[in-house]
């Protein structure tokens, strides 16, 4: 584990002190000055880190027009590294401000005697088309050098081209001739047209201009049959029906045509090639026919090569739309059985070929086939799917290369999908992945302990009976300290965690234990215990915490392992909770208490500034007050048993109308009552840590809500049998089935939440009113079933796979934060506010931002002026808007009023809103302060008013003037 040392102290923020925005663009401005060409090169190309540490407009502005200068003065090379540095720097151009000045500079090279200079000069509009589309004079500049005699120039001039072709619909529409022209000229080399071509790609900006391309490309693969000549034309013509849409159909038709009637290979791989990205892009438009043909085409192809093409393109097919619409039998015709069509055919033609790729997209084929189309006659399909499936992987798990391992993830992926879709099929695929795990290889043997971890999860396959297995596959694993066998025993550990789903014997502990003190290091183990705790098996998970405390490298990590055995101690110690004994349960919740207490202290000594662990500290902080809110609850229930109502309750409750005296003192003393709001405030905590949680994976946020949906049924129960019983609705909470159930602890939770209602709603409906003792009894038992399902840290509480930030900067803004911005109050403040969003190593894993939500709120801190009568209105400003950010980058403005003098304290808040238009607080909050002060002619007036002069002559023609 001390190889994250240096991963922590980064984290921890020791280590060199990072300079400031302007202190580094100084930095390497000296750089640029400098006389040495080396020095010079090497600021240049240090500008893209700082583009990314510092990505706001004012530092960006400044740092290209230093980069255009160097550009303008300096020699080739220079130039060249500009140009690259401007490529990769794209999604910052549009943060330039001063875009002419920029342009001027750069702009100025194109003038130069030297070809070279030229050809950079072209390169460098042509990468910033995106922020110049229609100037003019780049247009002019990019025709003049398409007819240049310097080879480098021309095709400098082809990239330009291409660049604004994509960008501007007039100098598309403008250049679209000339290029045809130069394309179709004898003068023109062979090679040039080659580059040529791939710029009527872009020409899709209206409907006229992408059918005359078409019908000029149309004209190129019949005038040049050229094998390269028809490679690249196919290829633009498949790139322009993609972007133009309207004739996907004829280009798939095209290129099927392509396929069937040209001899050359490397036309027909071009073509299949091009039909797979059509068949990413747009299956809908895919017609029976088109499928067909191709069926026919790899039916009766005598090479693999081109046969394993086709095969990829109707796999992908086959998880889509289009194969419904195969499927489906033409209007006139007889219905025919799935087994008789020609793709079936192929698929089952293809299961057991000798080639392992050929024979991994047969399988995937007929999995999709079985998973989509929901037929009678699909009996025997299924069975060659599970066949198939068998065959490759007993193949495919015998081999370590590279080409073995991706089929055998092919076939794992299809036999969870299979098995997720046709759940009677699970036994048999569960039998052959165990019997397979004993003679495989690691890699294979990794891959599959995967595969049975996702069944178990689905559905509860892995018996006792098969754990046996499971553990002599555990002894057997070779005591080599390889990181195959590292990442085996964590594997295996995972499916044995998913068969014992309640309690691991001692024996079954033992054997794992065992093992990881002869083979494994403290990350394995570490790894193994975040299984266990994913999985509820919090005794082995604090035992393995335990072992590990002594391993670590620093205080933090010592901190957060203590907690996560805290965590673990506490959840074991609900393990004993048993119905009707609610003494023992109340000493069991005590105990888990002190032990989340001590956990929560080591977990805040854990955190740092750079990983706060607000996720984790929210979570287990709701499930300490959980924890209370339920003991309460059950003391609650206890002082009805020893203090109940009286007999005459009923009539006390009947003749006073208030229906909460039936339950007698405990009523008045509204203890009741306390709690359901209690549980109400609890699932609305729990929300906000939902929607606080952006990066999260699915799981975690299910897991989440679970927590949300069990506070919210123990305040529906309080209130459906001790406050409101006649009131009370049952039918939003009734369940929707556990049709989408994805692990094994929400689907115990789901069963004990449909439990709990029907108890509530059949003593509901029994006995009204209900009896003190029935209700104290449900409730009771209630909280101990839910407490009993042991709880599951998921994967965003030990690991972050998506990380995204947004990083806020408003403008005016103080030089020192506590220091107020002066306004008058006659006047309105500009509020601009810019933010950048920022994205870990994997942007979009789980969720995308569409859209980045602004809301500003001013409070008033104190006054300083007298207390005038002021419309409410102008007293606070409440404002939002919402922004798209284009290439991670946004920025608004707002308008604020300060009609009362003092100061305001200006709140500006972000959330983020997904694809799907769910809102998520993710923040940052920024505040500023502004002190609102009195105009200088407002102040005078007032002043001479106390003193009892009226206003001069002219202070009255200056008023009357000063409207103007």
């Amino acid at each position: 584990m001390a190889a994250n040392v240096k991963s922590f102290l980064a984290d921890a923020g020791y280590g060199e002190q990072e300079l400031d925005a302007n202190s580094a663009l100084m930095e390497l401005d000296k750089g640029l000055r400098s006389g040495k060409l080396g020095e010079q090169c090497e600021a240049v190309v240090r500008f893209p880190r700082l583009f990314q540490k510092y990505p706001f407009p004012i530092l960006i502005n400044s740092a290209f027009l230093k980069l255009a200068d160097v550009f303008r003065v300096g020699n080739n090379f220079l130039r060249l590294c500009v140009l690259k540095v401007t490529q990769q720097s794209e999604k910052h151009l549009e943060k330039i401000l001063n875009v002419d000045e920029f342009v001027k500079r750069v702009f100025s090279v194109i003038h130069s005697n030297d070809p070279v200079a030229r050809a950079i000069t072209l390169r460098m509009l042509g990468s910033m088309a995106s922020i110049i589309p229609e100037r003019k004079n780049a247009h002019h500049s990019i025709r003049q050098s398409l007819d240049s005699h310097d080879n480098v120039e021309v095709e400098a001039a082809i990239f330009a081209a291409a660049n604004f072709s994509a960008q501007s619909k007039d100098f598309a529409a403008g250049i679209c001739n000339k290029i045809s022209e130069m394309i179709q000229g004898l003068a023109t080399p062979v090679d040039l047209k080659l580059k040529l071509i791939p710029i009527l790609q872009h020409m899709h900006h209206d409907a006229s201009l992408a059918s005359s391309s078409r019908q000029l490309l149309q004209q190129l693969v019949t005038s040049y049959p050229s094998t390269k000549m028809v490679i690249v034309t196919l290829h633009t013509f498949t790139l322009l029906a993609a972007s133009s849409l309207v004739d996907i159909p004829k280009q798939i038709q095209l290129l099927l045509q392509y396929l069937k009637n040209d001899p050359r290979k490397a036309v027909k791989r071009l073509a299949i090639q091009d039909l797979k990205l059509l068949a990413n892009k747009t299956p809908h438009t895919w017609s029976r026919e088109n499928i067909q043909a191709l069926c026919e085409s790899a039916l009766h192809t005598p090479y693999d090569s081109l046969k394993l093409g086709m095969l990829s393109v109707l796999s992908t097919l086959s998880g889509t739309i289009a194969i419904k619409q195969y499927f489906s039998s033409a209007p006139g015709t007889a219905a025919t059985t799935a087994r008789s069509f020609d793709l079936v055919k192929l698929a089952q033609e293809c299961c057991y070929h000798n080639n392992r790729g050929i024979a991994a997209h047969g399988v995937k084929i007929l999995t999709n086939i079985s998973a989509s189309c929901q037929e009678k006659d699909l009996l025997p399909l299924e069975q060659d799917a599970v066949f198939g499936l068998e065959a490759l992987l007993v193949l495919s798990s015998q081999d370590e290369s590279p080409g073995a391992q991706a089929t055998l993830k092919i076939t794992l992926t299809c036999m969870v999908k299979l098995v997720k879709c046709r759940p009677h099929l699970s036994q048999s695929v569960v039998e052959s992945l165990l019997t397979q795990l004993h003679s495989a290889q690691d890699a294979a043997r990794i891959l599959m302990c995967h595969c049975l971890a996702a069944i178990a999860m689905q559905l509860p396959v892995l018996a006792d009976g098969m754990l046996g297995d499971l553990m002599d596959l555990y002894k057997l694993i070779g005591r080599s300290a390889t990181d195959k066998k590292q990442e085996l025993l964590v594997s295996l550990a995972t499916v044995i965690f998913v068969s014992s789903q309640k309690v691991l014997s001692s024996e079954v502990k033992t054997v794992i234990k065992q093992q990881l003190e002869n083979a494994s290091n403290g990350w394995t183990a570490y790894r193994i215990a975040r299984q266990a705790s994913r999985m509820g098996n919090h005794d082995m998970a604090r035992e393995l915490y335990q072992s590990l405390l002594t391993q670590v490298a620093s205080e933090h990590f010592y901190f957060w392992l203590n907690s996560l055995k805290e965590f673990s101690h506490a959840e074991q110690c609900l393990t004993g909770l048993q119905e009707d004994n609610y003494s023992s349960a109340l000493s069991c919740i005590a105990e888990a208490l002190k032990s989340y207490h001590k956990g929560i202290a080591s977990l805040t000594a854990a955190s740092t500034p750079l990983n706060p662990l607000s996720f984790q500290c929210g979570f287990v902080k709701l499930r300490i007050d959980l924890l209370q809110a339920f003991s309460q609850l059950i003391c609650t229930c206890n002082s009805l048993k020893t203090s109940p109502p009286p007999a005459i309750a009923t009539t006390i409750a009947m003749t006073s109308g208030n229906d909460l005296q039936r339950c007698g003192r405990i009523s008045n003393q509204a203890r009741m009552k306390h709690s359901m709001e209690e549980f109400r405030n609890l699932a609305t905590r729990y929300g906000d840590l939902y929607q606080s949680s952006f990066d999260a994976d699915s799981a975690t946020l299910r897991n989440v809500e679970l927590q949300q949906q069990s506070c919210l049924l123990i305040s529906h129960a309080i209130e459906a049998l001790i406050l409101d019983p006649e009131s009370v609705s049952f039918q939003e909470y009734s369940s929707n089935g556990t049709a989408h159930v994805e692990s094994e602890y929400e689907r115990r939770m789901m069963s004990v939440f449909n439990h709990v209602l029907e108890e509530v709603e059949s003593l509901n409906r029994k006995y009204a009113p209900v009896s003190y003792l029935a209700s104290k009894t449900c409730l009771s038992n209630a909280v101990i079933a839910l407490l009993k399902v042991p709880l599951s840290f998921q994967r965003y509480f030990f690991q972050k796979l998506q990380s995204t930030s947004i990083k806020l900067a408003l403008s005016p803004s103080p030089r020192n934060p506590a220091e107020p911005i002066a306004v008058q109050n006659n006047q309105q403040l500009a509020l601009k506010v810019e933010g950048v969003v920022q994205h870990g190593s994997k942007p979009g894993l789980f969720r995308k931002i569409q859209s980045v939500c602004l809301n500003v709120s001013s409070v008033l801190q104190n006054k300083s002026g007298q207390d005038y009568k002021i419309p409410i209105d102008n007293m606070t400003n409440e404002m939002e808007q919402r922004v798209e950010p284009h290439n991670d980058y946004f920025s608004t403005q707002f308008l604020l009023n300060f009609v009362i003098l003092g100061t305001h304290n200006i709140t500006v808040e972000s959330s983020v809103i997904d694809s799907n238009g769910i809102v998520w607080k993710t923040g940052p909050k920024t505040t500023i302060f502004v002190k609102s002060l009195e105009d200088p002619y407002s102040q005078q007036v007032r002043l001479q008013q106390q003193q009892g002069q009226p206003p001069s002559q002219q202070q009255q023609q200056r008023t009357a003037y000063s409207r103007f």
